[in-house]
């Protein structure tokens, strides 16, 4: 049986809306670090997990991460997946 495809849109709470898709992973979470590198510049690290858990994961990760890479700060954001069946535009 072939699997569904599907477009999935995760939307930030600055406004930023990100689509995956078409795809039939079963994908559920959006995960994204914005690092303040320092100078002005920034760098955005982004994935998508296939639950909340593993996502949450992702944050104690990233605590490592900027000390080892001498970030000032960091954002880490995590939101649900949103499914449809039509890619964006389409509706």
């Amino acid at each position: 049986m072939k699997s569904r495809k599907r477009y999935l849109t995760a939307t930030m709470a600055d406004g930023y809306v990100k689509t995956i898709g078409p795809t039939a992973s079963p994908f559920t979470h959006y995960w994204r670090i914005v690092a303040e590198l320092g100078g002005g510049r920034t760098e955005v690290f982004w994935g998508h997990t296939t639950s909340l858990k593993e996502a949450t994961k992702k944050k104690a990760a990233t605590a490592d991460a900027a000390r080892q890479r001498g970030w000032e700060r960091y954002d880490f954001e995590v939101v649900e997946l949103v499914e449809s069946l039509d890619p964006p535009g389409r509706r």
